[in-house]
């Protein structure tokens, strides 16, 4: 039997704050100046004629600009351009080291200080850090100027955003301190204890040899210290040592994803007994299991990951990064029984995986889409029209390895992170790779040639392999505890070549049909679905086969670009809408993956079907027997229409009552299809559907109710009282109190005491201006984010349209 075992635990190596790991750190995100050339495809510099304009970071200009279907479909219909920021920063005279890091630029940066270049990253996706010393004027005022050269702006399959769109830090350190992403730990654990093993990197960028002192001091959750160590370390001049600790813990309390339990490092570094630098990390203690036969398994607790990909956007907010925004939407996955998530296809900001270590949600951290070549890249809406060939591949000869250990350098630690992705679908047939196989043949399992058939002149797919050894190399250098994997495209044409062997575990995008075969085929691959559809029948894939251990659907939340022909912002596919609000398929995803009792309704008219937009779902049978995953929670139709009505529900049983009257007798959960459903004539009241369990008891129900006109708006607060960023939500209702989804109309908010970041409905086709304070509802919902202004005082947000009341609240 072969098997892959991970008896590590991992730990966070990245403090609260989200910096480098050492030193003394302040944020810089406020009052920069920015200006945009979207014509100049060189711009070695700020034309003296730019317009400037003050603007808070994180910042995405695209977003920010007006549709139109003359952009790309991939980036959502939205402009790229050049972009030119620049801050004037006092930094006072001192001994100390003075570091610039950011935490993400899109893309193809370069960072002049005081005029003069500190350092090039093409790399939108990587967090850097250049060492400013050399060029600042200490005592003095002096300029940052950062440029984001994203003129290219149709180089990704979906929407990337523009500008300095994460955190940037300025750091003062002593010049012996730790280095960048410099702590790293690894628990062992067994049985009833544990060890965490330390490694600490100690950078001196001092003229004399160094003898110092690594202190580590490990905290639990209870805030008591569990152990401690210190250990001696000798660093020559202008050069790099290194402190190696363990530290002992009996009975730890384990990281799962029910009980998400931390713990604290405290390193401290010293110098004849004074503390030179210090550094904070969040850890915990599990361990991870792979098996080729059984799957996967958290503290020796064999599972089922219930995954989701994620892009980075976040609707009307773009590529903009703010943490409170993240943490309801995570939270809000998690209710719907996510319980892995994948950074589709490139890493993410360091705030996702410190809400999937605080929330209890694995990760799967990806590198890269593409590798040395470009992929198709649609222009005219989502595999239509003529594609181009814009991308990121022509600086991954030169980049590819160093922004692979970067990504795991930063990342390794969190605790979530459970295994490492080298690439995306660069095995697609054809695009670019390609191989004979694809001519088919009875010896090759085809019976006709696959995507065109073998093309000579395409890049050799063989290089696959090499490429991938080389990259799986890179991340053991840097951490050996997690397995390293890929999402396979073109299975059939990679199992041809030594790209499948060059990984630990194996993803298969939507190629459930080889689960079995390749099982087979491959005893010692351990596989599992790294892209799915929706689909009812993928997800049996995973449950009625043992070894393969999970899924990961495409896709959690809707996002930009990817997008269908004009209109269309984005890809629709999601569990959450644009908003972050839970859309029908996420309750019918919950009915299969939630441990909790749970009954939803949704309702469409019978003939016809059911008009789903997603373009990655199968429906099954005839149009009117048609059973949708995606019906709205509405009760609003003509008297005497046939409607069909759809529960989502993981209760053994379920019915159906019309104002506390019986409409739909009890069924039994249907495990063919996961849905129940009545065909019952339309009559206005309240529709509930109850959730019985296998001893008739009501476990749970869910009601809608018929709606009359519009007749107030009601405030949906989804923010906490210590959120710096509002998400406050506006529904129409009627005189009594329902949600009417049937109407919509243009809202405007006004705002004091902060700053409207954005308005969002979570309408796909909605082609409007996103840039001014007005929006139209969806469903009659919208969705206000509000930035608090620095300043302490009240936020207040009104919600008014003609012929409604206004509505305010104070935050």
């Amino acid at each position: 039997m072969a098997r892959f075992l991970f008896l590590f635990t991992l730990l966070v190596a990245t403090n609260c704050f989200a910096q480098p790991g050492f030193g003394d750190a302040h944020k810089i995100n406020n009052g920069w100046q920015f200006t945009l050339n979207s014509t100049d495809s060189v711009a070695e510099k700020p034309a003296q004629s730019a317009s400037w304009q003050t603007v808070d970071l994180p910042h995405d200009w695209s977003v920010r600009q007006k549709l139109d279907p003359k952009n790309a479909s991939s980036m959502g219909y939205l402009p790229g351009g050049i972009g030119w920021y620049k801050k004037d920063v006092v930094i006072p005279t001192s001994d100390k080291k003075v570091y610039l890091y950011f935490e993400g630029v899109y893309n193809r940066s370069e960072v002049l200080v005081n005029g003069q270049s500190v350092g090039k990253r093409p790399n939108g996706y990587i967090s850097f850090m250049y060492d400013i010393t050399p060029f600042i004027k200490a005592g003095k005022t002096n300029e940052i100027l950062v440029k984001a050269d994203h003129h290219r702006d149709a180089d990704s399959r979906w929407y990337t955003g523009s500008g300095i769109y994460r955190d940037v830090w300025l750091v003062y350190a002593n010049p012996v301190h730790i280095a960048q992403w410099g702590v790293y730990a690894y628990p062992q654990v067994a049985d009833a204890s544990a060890v965490l093993n330390i490694e600490t990197a100690i950078e001196n960028k001092d003229a004399k040899e160094q003898q110092l002192t690594v202190v580590q001091e490990l905290v639990g959750p209870d805030k008591k210290v569990v152990g401690k160590s210190s250990t001696a370390v000798t660093v020559a001049a202008n050069s790099l040592g290194k402190a190696v600790a363990a530290i002992k813990v009996a009975n730890p309390k384990l990281w799962s994803l029910n009980n998400p339990t931390l713990y604290t490092l405290r390193t401290k570094v010293l110098q004849a007994g004074k503390q030179i630098d210090a550094s904070v990390t969040t850890t915990g203690f599990r361990k991870l299991s792979f098996d080729a036969n059984k799957g996967f398994a958290l503290n020796d607790k064999w599972m089922k990951v219930k995954g989701v990909c994620l892009h980075h956007d976040a609707g009307v907010l773009g590529a903009a990064m703010y943490k409170e925004v993240w943490r309801r939407r995570l939270f809000n996955l998690k209710e719907v029984g996510v319980n892995a998530i994948r950074t589709s296809h490139n890493p993410q900001a360091t705030v996702v995986y410190e809400l999937c270590d605080e929330l209890g949600l694995l990760v799967m951290d990806e590198a890269f889409d593409e590798w040395e070549f470009p992929k198709r890249k649609w222009l005219e809406g989502w595999n239509a029209g003529t594609p181009g060939y814009q991308g990121n591949y022509d600086f991954f000869p030169e980049w590819g390895e160093k922004d692979l250990a970067d990504m795991v350098r930063r990342d390794r630690n969190h605790i979530s992170i459970f295994a490492w992705s080298i690439g995306n679908e660069v095995d697609y047939p054809n695009d670019p790779y390609s191989h004979p196989v694809l001519d088919g043949g009875a010896q090759t399992g085809f019976t006709q040639k696959i995507f065109g058939g073998y093309k000579k002149d395409a890049p050799d797919a063989m290089r696959l392999g090499v490429i991938a050894k080389k990259l799986a190399a890179v991340v053991k250098q840097y951490d050996r505890s997690r397995p390293v994997t890929a999402g396979l495209a073109g299975v059939a044409m990679s199992n041809e070549t030594e790209y499948p062997s060059a990984l630990d575990i194996a993803g298969y995008n939507y190629t459930e049909n080889r689960y079995t075969s390749d099982h087979k085929k491959y005893p010692n691959r351990v596989i599992f679905g790294s892209e799915n559809r929706h689909d009812l029948s993928a997800w049996k894939a995973v449950t009625d086969n043992e070894h393969i251990f999970g899924q990961f659907l495409w896709t959690g939340i809707d996002y930009l670009g990817e997008s269908g022909r004009w209109p269309s912002r984005g890809f629709y596919s999601g569990l959450l809408d644009f908003g972050g609000f839970i859309k029908p398929r996420g309750f019918f995803r919950q009915s299969l993956w939630a441990e909790n009792p749970m009954a939803y309704i949704g309702t469409y008219l019978v003939k016809g079907g059911n008009s789903s937009q997603d373009v990655l779902s199968q429906s099954e049978g005839k149009k009117d027997e048609y059973l949708s995953m995606d019906a709205w929670a509405s009760w609003n139709y003509k008297e005497g229409q046939t409607v069909r009505v759809v529960c989502y529900t993981n209760t053994a049983k379920a019915r159906l009552l019309l104002d506390n009257k019986e409409v739909g007798a009890i069924k039994e959960y249907d495990g063919k299809t996961g849905i129940i459903y009545w065909d019952i004539p339309f009559k206005p009241g309240n529709l509930k559907v109850e959730g019985l369990n296998d001893a008739d008891k009501v476990v749970d129900a869910y009601t809608v109710a018929t709606a009359g006109e519009p007749s107030d708006l009601q405030i949906i607060n989804e923010s906490k009282k210590d959120d710096q960023i509002k998400q406050v939500a506006v529904q129409m209702v009627d005189a009594k109190g329902n949600p009417v989804y049937t109407e919509d109309a243009n809202i405007t908010c006004t705002v004091s005491g902060g700053e409207l970041l954005g308005l969002e409905a979570g309408d796909n086709s909605d082609m409007g201006d996103y840039t001014d304070n007005v929006q139209r509802t969806f469903r009659g919902r919208l969705l206000a984010y509000v930035k608090k202004n620095q300043k302490a005082g009240p936020i207040k947000i009104t919600f008014s349209t003609p012929g409604l009341k206004s509505v305010m609240i104070n935050l």
